[in-house]
């Protein structure tokens, strides 16, 4: 499974992230009704990173700081029931933060991408789009991608800020341009993890 950050077809240059379906698992475990999708679905912690509780990561890429950036918002003022820290020699990943540099089929126009795979989750940066001087290589672009990735790897799939401002939009355009939660994601969160 995965998520793209890349631009529609339509006339004006938006960014859209692609979910595949939805995995229909139930989890008892869960606190409340987990939120809904823009393409169906509900968000799940099926359908996340997350192991025991926490995330453990392993940094690959070159963009520390919105690797940083993003663990802090999902982590910080509240949102503390999934721990985000560092694999250690004595750990294992969970998700490995990575860079790319492509532009061909299945990378035209997409910024992040997180997928699940055997072992540890990814999370792709694209240079292509976020290298210094391209469409979005800017700090504040970059932590925006990262902080939404990192929201997939949550188990948070796509809402539509037509409903709610929020950081798991589709369409690049109208994500949060400093890159954090917004109430209705922080109440998406809670749903999920408690």
């Amino acid at each position: 499974m995965r998520s793209d950050f890349g631009l529609g077809a339509a006339v004006v240059a938006t960014v859209l992230l692609a979910v595949p379906q939805p995995v229909a698992a139930a989890d008892p475990a869960r606190r409340a009704a987990p939120a809904g999708c823009a393409e169906g679905g509900e968000d799940s912690r099926v359908r996340s990173s997350v192991h025991e509780g926490e995330i453990r990561w392993k940094d690959e890429t070159g963009f520390d700081d919105a690797l940083a950036r993003a663990n802090r918002v999902w982590s910080t003022d509240g949102l503390a029931q999934v721990r985000i820290r560092s694999a250690t020699s004595n750990s294992a990943a969970d998700l490995r933060w990575r860079d790319v540099n492509r532009t061909g089929p299945g990378w035209k126009n997409v910024y992040g991408k997180w997928s699940s795979g055997p072992g540890a989750d990814t999370i792709h940066l694209n240079r292509a789009y976020l290298g210094d001087g391209r469409r979005r290589g800017d700090t504040g672009a970059r932590r925006v991608v990262a902080a939404h990735e990192l929201g997939h790897a949550l188990g948070f799939c796509h809402k539509s800020a037509d409903r709610y401002a929020t950081l798991m939009d589709a369409d690049f355009g109208r994500l949060p341009e400093d890159g954090r939660p917004t109430k209705g994601d922080r109440r998406n969160y809670h749903r999920l993890w408690g």
